[in-house]
């Protein structure tokens, strides 16, 4: 499989790695398939993302588009957070073989997750904010 820079650096020398324990929003997904899991942990003031960490069990590129997809909204606005596609991700990595391509739609999945639980421990609904999330239980990525 070919890889390109990019992501070899990100897995190499991931970004963010760690949790966050007093987070203001953590998101936890998962891929029964492969066995991917990513938990991403949010620190939010004045609605920017101040700090963020992930912790991420699977293969290289799951590493590599977690790292990449921190770094991509780190400091950044929770609106534009909330705009991060997995297509975004993949583009910033410089692409990724398709067999891979659904470790960015986890990463996507992982920050999403995170900023709803942010806005329901703010005592607010995040679904006409965020949309529908997959349920992080069900473990499915298509």
């Amino acid at each position: 499989m070919m890889y390109s820079d990019k992501v070899w650096d990100h897995f190499s020398n991931p970004r963010n790695v760690g949790e966050i324990a007093d987070a203001d929003g953590v998101g936890e997904v998962g891929n029964a398939t492969c066995g991917d899991i990513m938990k991403i942990y949010l620190k939010i003031d004045k609605d920017i993302i101040t700090d963020v960490k992930f912790k991420t069990f699977g293969c290289g590129a799951a590493i590599a588009t977690s790292s990449m997809a921190t770094e991509m909204i780190k400091g950044k606005p929770v609106s534009e957070a909330l705009k991060l596609t997995n297509k975004a991700v993949v583009e910033a990595l410089d692409g990724l073989p398709p067999v891979k391509v659904h470790c960015s739609v986890l990463a996507e999945q992982a920050i999403k997750q995170a900023l709803a639980d942010y806005y329901r421990r703010n005592g607010i609904d995040p679904t006409p904010i965020i949309g529908e999330l997959p349920d992080p239980e069900a473990c499915h990525v298509h």
